[in-house]
């Protein structure tokens, strides 16, 4: 099994919570990773589990042994005030460990809160350096306290390709061949995506659906604009709205909001969309190669996407509360991402080129000249080195890896 960068953590919340909920996305490794904690587990993708659930919550719970995994918790929310009388009957931290594929934090259902009882966290996608083995060393807490490994030699460009292709799904990894990861992708939008939206949510057209998955395709990192989605989807604003939060809640895509500490300027305030898997993404564009991925004029939105999934996830099991912003003026200052950590700000671009030059540093410059809390800027590119412009860096993409 891969080691997951978020298993101390875990371990961790349920030493201090009675219930812990583990949300991710639909074979994201959530079960194989709990299974690993707890001797005793349901699924309530069994029928016969999932009846029971629902025909008698309050004594459902009160049967099940101590402590247990609930898979799939999303399906049968009103356990939820169940676990909660039974936590405060009885209180005894990492009684309970729920898995999700569906945030249940924004999930209409839920009528009964678990605060104070409940910790909440989420698992990504395999990041690269899960993959690689690396599962202790943080993106995040490395740009942080600027101890990249100098002389790391950056591995084939071919791993970059086939990574972006890929994406971090687990099962992704035992899969070699093009056939077989198209049949996977197109399982997984078709099985998982499909069903886990019919189950939260009220879907009437779920072809409405599917086809505004595949005009968001070509926006991922892009500002997201909802009139101009509107017409595109051919679909009105309210339901347009309702199905983006949908996709956010089976974790699909992501708004990243934007960054205005800065008063002195005028921000564009549009948050910026991000799908959640380059693989993904790749196959709702058709890309399925790496001769056509390298070719295609959508590489450095993809390129984006991966890198911004990699930060994401190195955000989301850091040492301390870090957070994701985008930054972009009226003026047409633009920088891809803001990482920012107790009161300090590294800027972040990305881009697939192959070299850097003094002034693609321009917008960082700006911005470090105007905000006193933003530290040394990165350009993560396509070359073999690490090459200092200042205080700002050129990045290879591969140490990533």
């Amino acid at each position: 099994m891969i080691n997951r960068t978020i298993l101390k953590d875990l371990q961790e919340a349920l030493a201090v919570f009675p219930v812990v909920l583990l949300c991710g996305a639909r074979q994201v490794g959530k079960s194989t990773l709990v299974l690993s904690l707890c001797e005793h587990y349901i699924t309530l993708d069994d029928i016969t589990q999932l009846d029971g659930a629902r025909a008698d919550p309050k004594r459902f719970i009160q049967d099940l042994p101590r402590p247990i995994v609930i898979d799939e918790i999303q399906k049968a929310p009103e356990l939820l005030p169940a676990i909660k009388e039974e936590v405060d009957r009885k209180r005894k931290n990492g009684d309970f460990l729920l898995t999700g594929s569906a945030n249940l934090l924004g999930y209409k259902k839920v009528t009964e809160s678990l605060a104070g009882r409940m910790g909440v966290m989420e698992l990504l996608p395999l990041s690269c350096r899960e993959m690689a083995n690396r599962a202790d060393a943080n993106l995040a807490d490395d740009l942080f306290s600027a101890e990249w490994p100098n002389n790391k030699t950056p591995q084939s460009s071919n791993l970059l390709l086939d990574s972006l292709l890929q994406g971090g799904y687990p099962e992704l990894q035992r899969i070699h061949t093009q056939r077989g990861r198209n049949l996977w992708f197109s399982s997984y939008v078709s099985t998982y995506i499909e069903r886990d939206v019919r189950d939260i949510g009220e879907l009437r057209h779920i072809d409405r659906f599917i086809h505004l998955l595949n005009i968001l395709a070509p926006r991922s990192a892009t500002l997201l604009n909802k009139a101009e989605l509107s017409r595109t989807a051919g679909i009105e604003q309210k339901t347009l709205t309702n199905y983006l939060s949908l996709l956010e809640m089976v974790f699909q895509i992501k708004r990243i909001q934007p960054y205005s500490a800065n008063q002195g300027k005028r921000f564009v305030k549009s948050p910026k969309l991000f799908f959640t898997d380059s693989g993904v993404l790749c196959h709702l564009l058709g890309l399925n190669s790496k001769e056509i991925l390298r070719n295609s004029s959508y590489y450095g939105a993809i390129l984006e996407t991966f890198v911004f999934t990699e930060l994401l996830k190195a955000v989301q099991y850091s040492e301390s509360p870090t957070r994701l912003w985008h930054y972009r003026t009226s003026d047409q200052h633009e920088i891809d991402l803001l990482i920012e950590r107790d009161g300090k700000v590294i800027p972040v671009e990305i881009k697939a080129a192959k070299t850097v030059r003094k002034k693609d540093f321009k917008h960082i410059e700006d911005l470090q000249s105007r905000n006193s809390t933003v530290k040394n800027g990165v350009i993560f590119y396509q070359g073999e080195q690490l090459v200092p412009f200042g205080k700002n860096y050129a990045m290879p993409i591969l140490m990533l890896f």
